[in-house]
């Protein structure tokens, strides 16, 4: 019942955080809020929105009883008109749904349930579920709760510091997040293993976000941090050695 009101982050914080944690260990609910967020990012389409052609506008208008010349009549016909062109514009809208749909990036779905889980651990306070600075006690906090092991960075040289790390849920799945500060500003950190993905950059609600891929993982990393603090963010944390390993001379 709470799964389109978290979708469209209109729960308080504790409901909020009480979903997201239940979504963590319910994979059918998972599988609605994968397929209620893909409906939603489909219909923000800007190409669902057609405007019906004079010509049909004008068959229309042409099938309409003549307007009466009493004062009654003549009030009804803007209503009457404002109904058809409503029920018009929803057969245009409806008729061309599904064949806009497939052209929606697929990214788009993964970047918005992101953002909205950025956004969501601020609000909720639930940031962090290991809340550290030592790469060598969040990386080790990970192990038994993920199937893969996170790469964990000290980046504070770069001026990065690591705040720590929790577990969320993304693309149906549990995945690592690693919160990372600039300044005032929070940088959240995903990653899970993944053959491939969708790169780049993209922006989205005023936050900013990067996606690549390496050594077998996918990265995104999300903030409302400055453009080009994200993208230092992003060199340094593929030029800087893991946890466990070296440290970078």
């Amino acid at each position: 019942m709470l799964l389109h009101a978290y979708l469209d982050d209109e729960l308080d914080a504790a409901a909020s955080l009480a979903m997201a944690q239940h979504l963590a260990g319910c994979a059918g609910c998972t599988q609605r809020y994968r397929g209620h967020a893909r409906l939603q990012q489909a219909l923000r389409d800007p190409a669902l929105r057609v405007s019906a052609p004079a010509a049909l506008r004008a068959r229309l208008a042409a099938r309409l009883p003549a307007p009466q010349p009493a004062a009654r009549a003549a009030r009804r016909w803007p209503a009457l008109a404002a109904a058809l062109a409503a029920a018009l514009a929803l057969t245009v809208t409806l008729a061309t749904w599904q064949t806009l749909r497939p052209r929606a990036p697929a990214g788009d779905a993964l970047v918005a349930e992101a953002v909205s889980g950025h956004v969501r651990a601020l609000l909720a306070e639930h940031l962090l579920d290991v809340p550290s600075s030592d790469q060598h006690t969040v990386k080790p906090w990970f192990d038994g709760r993920l199937d893969y092991a996170p790469q964990v960075k000290d980046l504070v040289a770069e001026g990065f510091p690591l705040a720590g790390g929790r577990l969320d849920v993304l693309d149906g799945r549990r995945v690592a997040a690693l919160v990372y500060r600039r300044h005032r500003h929070v940088i959240n950190l995903y990653q899970w293993p993944a053959a491939d993905g969708e790169t780049g950059t993209r922006e989205r609600d005023g936050y900013r976000v990067v996606q690549w891929n390496e050594d077998g993982m996918h990265y995104l990393a999300v903030s409302d941090a400055a453009a080009a603090d994200l993208d230092a963010f992003v060199r340094a944390f593929r030029g800087a050695s893991a946890a466990g390993a070296e440290p970078a001379r």
